[in-house]
């Protein structure tokens, strides 16, 4: 499946900012699910300074500089991505009870190791109520893979989706408390219960198609940036995506802009500027599939960074 996506992220400042620095994740990388067949990242105004790179956990990571008076930025991704169905995968996941062991035999500190995705991160610590939560729903003879399976769909019947209820700063708990949030909070209550009772779980940034097919419902969450979970099932499995949100394993609707232990290592903007009074900010995301032409149209096509 080929998709258009563009995103827009704006900024407006009543005062104008002396000087901001900024780092964007809003780039799709290529994988074993998805290939970016090409993709731009643009800033306006033009930013005094600029370098693309990747960050520890491989994502595409823009850094920008800007010295001059800002009172307005805009950000637009275009790009085309190819998205791969996988087939059906055995459930080769280790039982819950056997967690501890399978983590010990990871020596490995590299960005996917299980072990980055374990203890608290900066928006996602330890709620008691939310381990009780995933406790009372699984047991330890249980895969790993049903247990994951068993939370989200819990989470998606428990969690009343409402834009309105919640913001980009609501912590788990919160969120928990009053059954009502987005994508984030439902993803961030979600890795909370999974870590809470000891499978590693991280977060994932990316878009979700937005319109469905014929037929078929639309997705919540498909008007903004999308988030979904992660979750590491054993040594055998490794890690799996899946959406609370819609209660569904992350599939050909999906596309992956970012993975990190939570929203604030993937957040699309980052930084830090000096200005003073209010700002206001603007965020679309629109991916229409198009048809795939075949070989000859990816031959013809690069990836523009």
């Amino acid at each position: 499946m080929l998709y258009d996506v563009t995103l827009e992220v704006r900024y407006a400042y009543n005062l104008p900012a002396a000087s901001a620095r900024m780092h964007l994740r809003m780039m799709p990388g290529s994988g074993a699910a998805q290939r970016l067949v090409t993709g731009l990242l643009v800033a306006d105004p033009q930013p005094a300074y600029r370098l693309d790179r990747v960050d520890f956990f491989g994502n595409a990571l823009t850094e920008i500089t800007y010295d001059t008076p800002l009172d307005a930025v805009d950000f637009r991704f275009i790009g085309r991505i190819q998205r791969m169905d996988l087939p059906n995968e055995l459930d080769l996941s280790c039982a819950l009870q056997d967690m501890p062991r399978e983590l010990s035999e990871v020596p490995s500190l590299a960005p996917e190791s299980p072990h980055h995705f374990m203890g608290s991160s900066d928006r996602v610590a330890p709620v008691p109520e939310i381990s009780a939560f995933a406790r009372g729903l699984t047991r330890l003879d249980q895969p790993v893979l049903k247990v994951v399976e068993t939370i989200a769909h819990a989470l998606h019947e428990e969690i009343t989706f409402d834009s309105t209820a919640t913001d980009v700063t609501t912590d788990p708990a919160e969120a928990f408390a009053n059954r009502r949030g987005v994508c984030q909070d439902i993803s961030h209550i979600m890795i909370a219960a999974l870590r809470g009772i000891g499978i590693p779980a991280g977060y994932v940034s990316g878009f979700l198609r937005t319109e469905p097919p014929e037929g078929q419902e639309r997705l919540a969450g498909a008007d903004a940036m999308h988030a979904w979970v992660r979750a590491w099932c054993g040594t055998e499995m490794g890690w799996i995506e899946i959406d609370p949100t819609n209660d569904m394993r992350v599939g050909s609707d999906h596309i992956s802009v970012a993975v990190g232990r939570d929203y604030a290592d993937v957040a699309p903007v980052k930084g830090s500027l000096r200005s003073s009074g209010l700002h206001s900010t603007r965020h679309s995301v629109d991916m229409v599939p198009v048809p795939d032409k075949g070989p000859a149209e990816d031959r013809s096509r690069g990836t523009t960074d």
